[in-house]
C-alpha cells in the first residue's frame, strides 16, 4: 500500500480536517494525514506528538491510523486515549510534546469525524492545512522508526481544572455533557466541587442518543433546562461533543450565550488586568462591546474559528477571548486554548463567590441597559435569507446601521453577503 493520498478537498477546512467517515474521510486518508503532518513536524525538528480521540464510534480506528502515520515518520507518539479535545491540548503542555492531534467530529452529527491539530505550540490551520493536503498527495514523506506509548493524563487534567476554582459557597448545578467525550472528566470534576450536582447524559456514546451535541442550538438545551427547573438549580451547564464549547442557562432557564458569558468572566480578569483586550467574534452582540468597555476592558472583534482566536490572543496578548458559539479561551491563569470544562469551573467560581444561592442572571446587566433580544432576518447579496439572534435597542432608542452589522456578518465566511454595508463598524471594533 502506498502512503501518498489525494485527500478530498472538502475535508481540508480552515481550522481543522473534517469529513463524513468512509465517504470523504477514510482510515487511509487519516494515515496519510499522519504521514504528511509527521513529515512537516520532522522538517521543523519536531520529535514528539500527543494523540487523543473523542467518543464517536469511528474514532478508535481513525486514532490508530493516525498514530501509524506519525510513527512511520520516526516520531514518538503519546496516546492519551478517550477524552475531550481540551484534555489533548493540556497533554501537549503536560508532556511537553512538539504537536498535538485530536480525532474528533466536534459538535457535528455522528457520521462526521476529523482532526484538530497544534504544531509547536501554535494552531495549525489555514495555509498549514492546505500545505498538508499537498504534502499528502505528493508522497514526499520523512521515513523513520518511531514508537507509541500509552500515557494517561486525565487525573492531572482534572487536578488542573479545579486549581483555579475560588468560589466560597456550593450551588445546585445541573450538567449535561450530551453523551460527548467530556463525560468521564465531568464526573470526576464535580466530585471535587462543592455543592449539589446532577449530571445527565454522562455516558460517552458516539450515537448521541439524548440529543445532538451542540449547546449553541437552544433545542439541545431542553433537557438541561428541565433539570434546572426540577432540581431548583442556580445554573445549568452543557458541553458539545468534544468538550470545547460550553452552554449555560440560568435559574429561569434563559440561555447565556457565549458573548454574554464573556462579560461575566471578564470582570474578574479585568480586575487584575485593567485595560486588557477581550476578544469576541463577528457574531457578538453590541452588548458585549459596550459592556467590556464599561467595565474597563478593550473590546476587540475578530474572525470566527478556534484557530483564528488562539492566534489573535497570542498576537495581542489577550487574557480572555470567546465566541457566541461557546468557545471560551482563557490565557488568564491558563494556557490560552478553548476549554469548556475549565470555563465551567471558572464560571461556577464566579457565581458561587459573587452570588451564593441567588439568581445568576443578576450578574449580567443586559436586561434594562437599553437592549432587547430579537430575531431578525436579512437578505444576502445572493438572495438568501439570513436569520440571526441579535440584541437591538429598545423602543425609543435610535437604531443605527451598526446595530445590524453583527446579523449581516454572522455567515461572512460562507459568501459575500451584505458585509459591504457596514465596513466602518467592523473596522472600528477590530484591531
Amino acid at each position: 500500500m502506498t502512503d501518498n493520498r489525494v485527500l478530498d478537498p472538502t475535508i481540508l477546512r480552515e481550522c481543522d480536517i473534517r469529513g463524513v467517515v468512509d465517504e470523504t474521510l477514510t482510515t487511509d486518508d487519516v494515515r496519510a494525514v499522519g504521514r504528511a503532518f509527521g513529515s512537516m513536524l520532522r522538517d521543523a525538528s519536531g520529535k514528539t506528538a500527543a494523540v487523543g480521540y473523542d467518543g464517536r464510534l469511528s474514532s478508535p480506528a481513525l486514532e490508530a491510523a493516525l498514530t501509524d502515520g506519525l510513527i512511520a515518520c520516526g516520531l514518538k507518539v503519546f496516546r492519551i486515549g478517550l477524552g475531550p479535545s481540551p484534555m489533548l491540548y493540556f497533554a501537549t503542555h503536560k508532556l511537553k510534546t512538539d504537536a498535538g492531534l485530536m480525532i474528533t467530529g466536534s459538535h457535528n452529527p455522528p457520521e462526521f469525524n476529523g482532526i484538530k491539530m497544534t504544531f509547536q505550540g501554535s494552531p495549525f490551520f489555514g495555509a498549514d492545512i492546505q500545505n498538508l493536503g499537498r504534502r499528502a498527495a505528493s508522497g514526499r514523506f520523512v521515513d523513520g522508526r518511531g514508537k507509541a506509548k500509552k500515557r494517561k493524563v486525565i487525573n492531572d487534567y482534572v487536578k488542573r481544572l479545579i486549581e483555579d476554582y475560588d468560589g466560597f459557597d456550593g450551588l445546585r448545578v445541573a450538567w449535561d455533557p450530551g453523551n460527548g467525550a467530556a463525560g468521564e472528566v465531568l464526573e470526576r470534576l464535580v466530585g471535587h466541587l462543592p455543592g449539589e450536582h446532577w449530571v445527565i447524559n454522562g455516558e460517552i456514546d458516539g450515537t448521541f442518543p439524548a440529543h445532538h451535541p451542540d449547546p449553541t442550538v437552544e433545542e439541545n438545551l431542553a433537557q438541561l433546562k428541565a433539570l434546572v427547573a426540577e432540581k431548583g438549580c442556580e445554573v445549568g451547564i452543557g458541553f458539545d461533543g468534544d468538550g470545547d464549547r460550553i452552554g449555560v442557562v440560568d435559574a429561569k432557564g434563559r440561555v447565556l450565550w457565549g458573548d454574554l458569558l464573556l462579560i461575566v468572566l471578564a470582570e474578574e480578569v479585568l480586575a487584575e488586568q485593567p485595560g486588557a483586550p477581550i476578544i469576541s467574534d463577528v457574531k457578538a452582540s453590541r452588548v458585549f462591546f459596550d459592556e467590556i468597555e464599561r467595565i474597563g476592558g478593550r473590546s476587540v472583534q475578530w474572525k470566527t474559528g478556534h484557530s483564528h482566536m488562539k492566534a489573535k490572543m497570542a498576537e495581542i496578548d489577550a487574557p480572555l477571548a470567546g465566541e457566541v458559539s461557546g468557545h471560551i479561551f482563557f490565557k488568564h491563569r491558563y494556557y490560552g486554548y478553548d476549554d469548556a470544562l475549565y470555563a465551567a469551573a471558572r464560571t461556577y467560581g464566579v457565581i458561587a463567590r459573587g452570588l451564593g444561592r441567588t439568581d445568576m442572571s443578576k450578574l449580567v446587566r443586559y436586561e434594562g441597559n437599553g437592549y432587547r433580544l430579537a430575531s431578525v432576518s436579512a437578505k444576502t447579496a445572493g438572495g438568501r435569507t439570513l436569520n440571526a439572534r441579535v440584541f437591538l435597542p429598545k423602543p425609543g432608542i435610535q437604531l443605527t446601521d451598526e446595530d445590524w452589522s453583527f446579523a449581516v456578518w454572522q455567515e461572512a465566511e460562507k459568501g459575500p453577503f451584505l458585509a459591504r454595508n457596514c465596513p466602518t463598524y467592523v473596522t472600528r471594533r477590530g484591531t
